[in-house]
This record gives structure tokens, C-alpha cells and sequence, in this order.
């Protein structure tokens, strides 16, 4: 287990990407975070913002209770906030949030009204400051996803297969597309570190086809590589055949997209204890599948189960154009 105490090089690595998301001295910020938050990263982002003299404030929630019949470990929205009006208007009038809550808030409901008001919001991974420190901000590797997304944007249909039988077909007309290269600059966005991931959400019913997870993709739920394939057959976006919450919009899919960041590793996972990881980095490795289960909301789904599954063998085409071939990321994007 690594040391959860106060290292200068991780203070360090917090004021570049701060710099990198425009804090100026003086500057007002909102550290969220919840009662279950990984106190460590509160506690770097607060001495980051201090050293580059801004005004940082603390907004602390207790982390709410679990109303499932299972451990929940993977929601894909933070649920921390809870509706409560005075947290979402001091969010509102931060300018500048860090958001060091478990889940994030990138598709919590209280988002769009945070980000409508002008903030900008990071959501730091809940990773330990080791792996945040090894995924530095690159100007270089911003460019690719911006390119990529646009791309993904005009796609009208997504083609994934592999050896292992995946033969998946993604209508990607009227999809919402989003790129994270690590940092946000502009008043009313979103983003997260690490970075180096695109991802779509597509419409209700566009998703079919045989989607065969391979021995060695990953589980990042269960923080596990699998030693033995799973195949699910989809239809009209849910995973048939497969029965154990009762939650049926927990097997629909959330979004499709692939990993950019070269600096990401795969064999990251068996370095970390499972409390130290959050997987981050295992969905942005460059080449990996990223598909994902659960809230959609671009598709009108909702439900606390969120499952990202990267696979590392696959081909993935748009409209033709091949932009992973077997688990490697071509030389499309710049």
C-alpha cells in the first residue's frame, strides 16, 4: 500500500494541471467533496490552489447511505450532493470547482445547472496521487482528442469486432459525443483527470450485436482482468439473458468510445491495491474498447449501476474508416 501523506511532487503535479484549467491568483474555487473522499487528494488540491494564490473554500457532504441490495462500487454520477439548493449555488459561484467526490459529477443531475451558471468543473479521479502524478497534462494529446471527437461527431455508424467474436454495430446518428483530454479552461464545461478518453452516447435503440469480452479485458467495477470470456448478445442497447439485480436499465448501454493517452498503462491495474485505484487509467489506455453499461441520459436512462468494460483486442471502425485495428490506436487523429 502506498503512503497517504503530503508529497511536494504530487502538490507539484495538482498546480500544473490547475494552471492548465486557467486559476489565476485570487481566484475564488470550491473543493467538493463528501464525507468517504480520498482525503489525501482534498488536502493536495486545497496546498495546490493556496501556492498559486487562490482562494480556495471547502464544501463537505456525507456520502449517502447505499439503498441497493448490492455493494455498489461503480455509479458513474456521484449522488453526494443530494438536491441540496445552498451546495449547488456555492458551486454556482465558485468559477472553479474541484471535485473530489468517489463518483464525480460528470453525469450527476445537479451538473447542468452547475455548469449553466459559468463554472468549470475538474473532477480529479479517485485514484491515489501516484497515478495522477504519472498522467501530466500534453498539449499534444489534447489536439488528438479533439480531433477524434470531432470525428466521432460526424460518424453516422460505429463497426466493432475482434478475434474473439465481437461483431457489435453502433447507430451513431443523433449521439452525444464527448472528449477529456485531462483539463477544462472555458466557463460552463467539464472535465477530468486523468484524461485521454472519447466517448459517445447514443440514442435509445441503436446498439446490437455480439459484444465477446477476451481473457485479460477488464472488469474495472471488480478492479479485475478477466481470466476466461464473456459473450452477451445485444438488443435494441440491452444485454440479453443475464439476470441479478432486477435493475434492467443497469444492462443497457451507457456509452462507446476509445482510450488516446499513450501515457496510460494497462498493466496499471495489478499495480494498486483496490482501494488505491479507481481505474482511470485503464479506460484511457490507447486502443482499449471503452464500453460501458448503465445511465445513459442522453437515452433517458437512469440507474445506479455503471459497469466500464475496457477490451484490448478489438477493431473499431467509423463508417469504414478503421481508427483501432486489434487493440491499436492508428495514425488518424494527428
Amino acid at each position: 500500500m502506498l503512503a497517504d501523506r503530503i508529497e511536494a511532487k504530487w502538490i507539484d503535479a495538482f498546480c500544473e494541471i490547475f494552471e492548465r484549467c486557467a486559476v489565476k491568483s485570487g481566484d475564488t474555487a470550491a473543493i467538493l467533496s463528501e464525507t468517504q473522499s480520498r482525503a489525501l487528494n482534498v488536502h493536495l488540491a486545497e496546498l495546490a490552489l493556496l501556492r498559486m494564490g487562490a482562494r480556495p473554500f471547502h464544501v463537505v457532504v456525507p456520502t449517502p447511505r447505499n439503498r441497493q441490495i448490492v455493494p455498489i462500487r461503480s455509479t458513474g454520477a456521484s449522488e453526494a450532493i443530494q438536491r441540496l439548493a445552498p451546495v449547488v449555488s456555492a458551486l454556482q459561484q465558485a468559477g472553479f470547482v474541484v471535485d473530489c467526490t468517489i463518483e464525480g459529477l460528470m453525469h450527476a443531475v445537479e451538473t447542468p445547472e452547475i455548469l449553466k451558471a459559468g463554472a468549470r468543473i475538474l473532477v480529479i479521479s479517485n485514484e491515489h496521487p501516484e497515478a495522477l502524478e504519472r498522467m501530466i497534462p500534453d498539449t499534444s494529446l489534447e489536439k488528438r482528442v479533439r480531433a477524434a471527437a470531432k470525428m466521432l461527431r460526424g460518424t453516422r455508424r460505429m463497426r466493432v469486432t475482434s478475434k474473439a467474436g465481437t461483431e457489435l454495430d453502433v447507430d451513431m446518428i443523433g449521439a452525444s459525443t464527448v472528449g477529456v483530454w485531462g483539463w477544462t479552461d472555458k466557463p460552463g464545461t467539464l472535465a477530468h483527470w486523468p484524461g485521454g478518453i472519447v466517448v459517445s452516447f447514443p440514442k435509445s435503440g441503436t446498439v446490437n450485436g455480439t459484444l465477446v469480452m477476451a481473457a485479460g479485458d477488464i472488469n474495472l467495477t471488480f478492479k479485475r482482468y478477466l481470466t476466461s470470456p464473456v459473450r452477451m448478445t445485444l438488443k435494441d442497447d440491452y444485454v440479453t439473458d443475464l439476470t441479478a439485480w432486477g435493475d434492467r436499465e443497469a444492462y443497457a448501454v451507457s456509452h462507446v468510445g476509445f482510450g488516446m493517452n499513450p501515457g496510460a498503462r494497462y498493466e496499471a491495474l495489478s499495480m494498486y491495491d483496490q482501494r488505491d485505484t479507481n481505474g482511470t487509467e485503464l479506460r484511457a489506455v490507447a486502443g482499449n474498447f471503452l464500453f460501458s453499461t448503465g445511465a445513459n441520459e442522453f437515452a433517458g436512462r437512469y440507474t445506479a449501476g455503471h459497469f466500464d468494460l475496457p477490451m484490448m483486442g478489438t477493431t473499431i471502425e467509423l463508417d469504414g474508416v478503421v481508427v483501432v485495428r486489434e487493440g491499436v490506436l492508428q495514425d488518424v487523429f494527428g
